[in-house]
């Protein structure tokens, strides 16, 4: 007997029955704030709006572009219930990666809280944020429907562009239901969870892996219209807020620890801050527990939501610094050579992935997406990785961005880490360049912390006492930024149309 289709999860409307005045959501920005049983109405109300109001219907895309709010919450729930299709754009594209993006996805309604430079089609009507949430206050609930197939496309989410094309992933609720999973076992999520969301919602961590854990466990998100250092430093010691889990990139990290309000013996409510998104060096991670702060550091993707992630111990944080963790449990993972065999213990590989959190594909991209999985249904993350005996997967670079020099591999983010592990230096890339003698060498962007001088022979020498000779770059160039995308991953396709003394470099 065929079994039936996995119905799309609606924890929001669980949790308003369960524990109806349990606060879901508070709007940082207004001060507005949700119970479960306000929170489940307002959804059903903005189904109202978008059904009634606009005529939506299922399978249509709705797009974004605005920066977070509880109203884009409230607006992805409500397509979820409709079964239409979420899209939030990235606000800091230009206007045209905006269009590209618009033209791929074609949404029928387009939420905005700014001044539109689009030229959108005739059957696309632009909201002002502020408009819908006061159309919603208005609407009677919608009547009640039987929930979509879990299985069909939720959110579309643009890859951030690191390559320069962004694609569109495919989020079902499947996929966002097992990274609520995923994260919330590994990052010990629980009824009294609360979460402050800095990161932006137009990005997997902000969307789905800052929201989707604690709502499915009936805790709380804070929603705050964007990462300021001092405001966040405030709010994670705001007992009034008790903030128990918070997402950044490293660099958001270091932003906080230099602020003049970083005080963190007053984080007392704090489980741990969760890293990822670009590499985040050990000597950073032991400099945090020093302060009493558990770092956390994992490794996701759009494709997968949360793929790794560190225990919350102290000690075994500590011991493992520079991992990114274990495989979640809802998660396959093999790590495997380029002829597709299992490599050994703490031997580089491709990592590979199976599980409910993994995308379907691309919208719109089936070539794109066919070359993505392998035959037996594997996904190809293009990361390469190894595995300890343990089990702890440590991250080694992109496939992509690794170059052949003298016949050796060399993977730039090993030297990335052990530039950043010179005082002077706050960031660093590396890339790969031709060379004649060597095929290839390695090309550093080094960007210094205000009122240092550092020497490109003194960079050399660091780099030899950590890592082998043919390892080392062999140019150094000092820059005053990296270019990196909204979710803090550096530009590399950028980077190498930057020459000395085009790009910044001094």
């Amino acid at each position: 007997m065929r079994m039936p289709d996995w119905t799309t999860p609606d924890p929001v409307a669980l949790h308003a029955g369960a524990q109806p005045d349990r606060v879901a959501c508070v709007d940082l920005a207004s001060g507005r704030r949700w119970t479960y049983r306000a929170f489940d109405e307002a959804i059903q109300r903005a189904v109202g709006v978008l059904e009634s109001g606009h005529g939506v219907e299922p399978g249509q895309p709705i797009a974004t572009l605005a920066r977070n709010s509880a109203d884009l919450l409230i607006l992805q729930q409500a397509a979820m219930r409709l079964g239409a299709i979420f899209v939030p754009l990235n606000w800091r594209l230009a206007a045209a990666e905006q269009q590209a993006i618009l033209e791929d996805c074609d949404p029928v309604l387009l939420l905005h809280d700014a001044a539109l430079d689009l030229a959108l089609t005739r059957r696309c009507i632009p909201v002002e944020v502020a408009s819908f949430a006061k159309a919603v206050e208005a609407q009677a609930p919608a009547p009640r429907r039987p929930l979509p197939a879990g299985d069909a496309p939720s959110i579309i989410l643009y890859t951030s562009g690191t390559s320069g094309r962004p694609k569109g992933v495919i989020v079902t609720e499947c996929n966002a239901f097992a990274t609520a999973v995923n994260f919330g076992v590994l990052g010990r999520v629980g009824n009294a969870s609360i979460f402050l969301c800095d990161a932006p919602m137009f990005h997997v961590i902000g969307l789905i892996t800052n929201l989707r854990p604690p709502l499915l466990q009936g805790g709380t998100v804070l929603i705050s219209p964007g990462f300021d250092a001092g405001a966040t430093n405030r709010r994670l010691a705001d007992p009034a807020l008790g903030v128990t889990h918070y997402f950044c990139v490293p660099q958001m990290a270091r932003m906080l620890r230099e602020h003049p309000d970083f005080a963190p013996a007053r984080w007392t409510s704090l489980t741990a801050i969760f890293t990822g998104g670009a590499p985040n060096p050990a000597m950073d991670i032991r400099w945090w527990l020093a302060q009493g702060v558990r770092m956390v550091d994992g490794f996701g993707m759009t494709e997968a939501g949360t793929v790794l992630g560190m225990p919350v111990e102290a000690d075994r944080i500590a011991g493992k610094a520079g991992s990114a963790g274990l495989p979640a449990p809802m998660i396959g993972l093999r790590i495997v050579d380029e002829d597709g065999r299992d490599v050994a213990a703490g031997e580089p590989g491709e990592i590979w992935l199976s599980g409910p959190s993994v995308t379907s594909g691309y919208w719109n991209r089936p070539e794109e997406t066919e070359r993505a999985f392998t035959a037996d249904g594997w996904f190809r993350t293009g990361d390469i990785a190894r595995q300890d005996g343990e089990g702890f997967v440590t991250l080694v670079d992109r496939r992509k961005d690794m170059f052949i020099s003298g016949g050796e591999n060399v993977y730039p983010a090993e030297i990335e880490t052990a530039l950043l592990d010179h005082p002077d230096i706050t960031e660093a890339a590396v890339i790969g360049i031709a060379d004649e003698r060597w095929g290839e060498v390695g090309r550093a962007f080094v960007v210094v912390k205000p009122g240092c001088v550092v020497d490109p022979a003194d960079l050399a020498s660091h780099c030899c006492a950590r890592i082998a000779r043919y390892k080392v770059p062999k140019e150094f160039l000092l820059t005053d930024a990296l270019p990196r995308t909204a979710s803090g991953k550096i530009q590399k396709h950028i980077l190498r149309t930057w020459t000395a003394p085009a790009g910044g470099q001094d």
